[in-house]
């Protein structure tokens, strides 16, 4: 069975060894230590669990991690000035605004008061920009990730059919336009999409980004494609899965990410990489 198995959390593993050894020679050298401000507004419990995640994993490799969490209530204009004092603090690498953020504020026009040079999520209109015209290193971290899983397992991408199913600015855009720099053939399939099977059955490479359990069986796929699920979520035991029903289609695969297990350790470990380089960037 481990033959068809992309293993996140094993390539992960082997990505933030390779960090904490930089971080060792960093602090051998009496240089500064990369450092993470995250922004949370409100209490929301998912959105707790994420950055307790991002906490532990920059605490593993040696990366500074600082917390600052401002009630519910509080303005678009205040939350903007808090980004700006981290803007100009230049012991700051990298600030992560957790979203979502509540109603009242204007979600991208928080991204985009974040200096380019501390964009850690690459969610800004000029990261995105660049993305797609492939001049820059820091990437929104799942769709980074999932190039760096290619690129662990020498999944050539030249020539293949990659087909996208789910269109977020977060995953699936960043996705297609990555993959297309990697002169894969892209199709991004979508809620409003026609006929969904009738795509993912062209598809060589199938990324499922839509958050729907276990929609994807093997009806509706050809023999040996490679699929890469990007879904969290529960089933009806509340189990967590994926997009994708791994058992119904793991006999028709040649290879497939898990859920838990493949994408999610992939994330954590794409943001750590996403901090290093521009902590080299604000030390160049």
């Amino acid at each position: 069975m481990e033959e068809k198995i992309i293993d996140g959390k094993l390539v992960a593993s082997e990505i933030k060894a390779k960090i904490t050894a930089e971080i060792n020679n960093i602090k051998l050298n009496n240089y500064r230590t990369p450092k993470l401000c995250v922004i949370q507004v409100g209490d929301n419990p998912a959105s707790s669990t994420y950055i307790k995640n991002k906490k532990i994993a920059c605490e593993k490799v040696g990366i500074l991690f600082n917390l600052l969490k401002y009630p519910a209530t509080i303005t678009e204009q205040e939350l903007i000035e808090h980004i700006i004092t981290l803007n100009n603090d230049p012991n700051v690498d990298g600030i992560l605004v957790q979203l979502p953020l509540p109603d009242h504020i204007d979600t991208n026009k928080i991204i985009d008061a974040i200096d380019v040079l501390k964009d850690v999520d690459g969610f800004s209109a000029h990261v995105l920009g660049n993305l797609m015209i492939n001049k820059t290193k820091v990437v929104p971290a799942t769709p980074k990730g999932i190039m760096s899983l290619f690129n662990y397992y020498n999944i050539d991408l030249v020539g293949q059919h990659v087909v996208i199913v789910g269109r977020s600015n977060i995953v699936g855009k960043p996705l297609a336009n990555l993959t297309i720099n990697a002169h894969a053939t892209v199709t991004v399939c979508h809620s409003k999409t026609n006929n969904l099977s009738y795509y993912t059955k062209q598809a060589d490479i199938l990324v499922m980004a839509v958050g729907k359990p276990k929609m994807l069986t093997k009806e509706m796929i050809k023999e040996n494609v490679i699929i890469i699920d990007v879904g969290t979520n529960r089933d009806e035991n509340n189990k967590l899965c994926g997009d994708v029903d791994f058992d119904d289609v793991y006999s028709k695969v040649k290879m497939i990410s898990p859920v838990p297990g493949g994408v999610g350790p992939m994330t954590i470990a794409s943001l750590l990489e996403n901090i290093m380089h521009l902590y080299e960037l604000h030390n160049k």
